[in-house]
């Protein structure tokens, strides 16, 4: 516990360095922008499609065309699920471009200033991370459009987004915060021994979520607390392995920035 709220006040301290806030902030207004458009074009049409669906379900449907009562109720249910949904939707877009964009800039920044001593191994690439973003990405939506039926049970929705969440978050953000630091078996090894830790910080970034005003930095905020989460166990790793540290002041921001582009 102590290492995680090692992680969260590092994380909260990282905002007050030029240029992190930005992009904190820039990646969840982006995507809140997108499926608020998309909502607004698109809410009569799928309200209808998920009564449709629903309604065509063997003995269920026919049950609730039967009953105005019934119908009203699943109607009200179908509108709270559906906007439930753009949540984790707008929350995976933010994740997306935080892993892709936001993430190594943010990197680069609080790496050089705290975690210089770390050694650059290089295990991970900048392929690597879009890679493994888009795998998270694709197995989180592939399990939340399994998920939707249980949604129509009052709160149910809400404990599965949350929970699928926590998983993306630890999946996408962990290889990201590692991938310039550590090399391939650090890589592999550091995610499986830290797993629940990592899912009680991204459950906190999940749970962020569904905070107005919070919600905008949640996903950059989570990525962030992963960096130091993340390379602050590196370190401690390396230092039970007698791995001697190096003079933080040799390596500068230019130099990691140098890494990041050049990997292929």
């Amino acid at each position: 516990m102590s290492a995680l709220l090692l992680a969260i006040g590092r994380a909260l301290r990282s905002l007050g360095r030029r240029g992190v806030l930005w992009h904190l902030l820039w990646p969840g207004l982006v995507a809140a922008l997108i499926w608020l458009l998309v909502g607004i074009l698109s809410w009569s049409v799928l309200i209808a499609t998920v009564l449709d669906w629903v309604l065509g379900w063997p003995g269920l449907g026919a049950w609730l065309s039967s009953s105005e009562s019934a119908t009203a109720v699943l109607a009200v249910l179908v509108k709270i699920a559906v906007f439930l949904l753009f949540v984790p939707l707008i929350y995976i877009t933010a994740a997306v471009l935080v892993g892709a964009v936001a993430l190594p800039l943010i990197l680069e920044k609080v790496s050089v200033a705290e975690y210089g001593d770390l050694e650059l191994r290089r295990g991970g690439s900048a392929l690597g991370s879009v890679w493994n973003t888009a795998a998270a990405a694709t197995l989180f939506v592939c399990a939340l459009l399994l998920s939707l039926p249980l949604w129509l049970i009052p709160g149910l929705g809400l404990v599965i987004t949350v929970a699928l969440t926590a998983w993306l978050n630890q999946r996408a953000f962990a290889y990201d915060a590692l991938m310039l630091h550590a090399d391939a078996d650090e890589l592999a090894a550091l995610p499986r021994v830290h797993r629940l830790p990592m899912l009680t910080l991204g459950g906190l970034g999940a749970l962020m979520a569904y905070v107005p005003v919070f919600n905008i930095l949640a996903p950059a905020f989570c990525g962030l607390t992963f960096v130091h989460f993340m390379l602050e166990s590196l370190r401690r790793e390396r230092a039970e392995h007698g791995v001697t540290l190096l003079d933080p002041e040799p390596q500068t921001s230019t130099s990691v920035e140098q890494t990041w582009h050049l990997e292929p």
